[in-house]
């Protein structure tokens, strides 16, 4: 698990990014209970993201790779984390479920190919 733990931190910070924007262009106060109120259900959707991905490719886990890794991520994140704002009566306008569809599915498949096109460059300029 070691060596997958940059790849889940940067999906963490990701959600947090997300979630401070989204406080910040409320106007609302960026302070950490409001903070962590705001990201906790889409880290909460992260996390079953994970699970599910290690435990349905567990022999071929690939945690930087867009496909599958990032797309399972990205639903799960994206479905969890809408189920579990309208569960505790959190806003789920259609809006806000556009904006989180794009942001999302943008960053965190997003950042896995750009890490992907930059390992190939890497290794091409060996």
């Amino acid at each position: 698990m070691k060596k997958y733990a940059p790849a889940l931190v940067v999906d963490v910070v990701l959600i947090v990014v997300f979630a401070a924007l989204g406080r910040s262009s409320h106007e609302e106060v960026l302070d950490l209970v409001g903070l962590a109120g705001t990201a906790w259900p889409f880290l909460g959707g992260l996390t079953v993201g994970w699970f599910l991905v290690v435990w349905l490719y567990r022999d071929k886990f690939d945690a930087f790779a867009a496909a599958p890794t990032g797309l399972l991520v990205w639903v799960s994140t994206l479905v969890g984390g809408m189920l579990l704002r309208a569960a505790t009566g959190q806003g789920t306008a259609t809006a806000f479920i556009l904006v989180a569809t794009a942001f999302l599915g943008v960053t965190l498949i997003g950042w896995r190919v750009l890490a992907r096109v930059m390992r190939r460059s890497e290794t091409r300029t060996r």
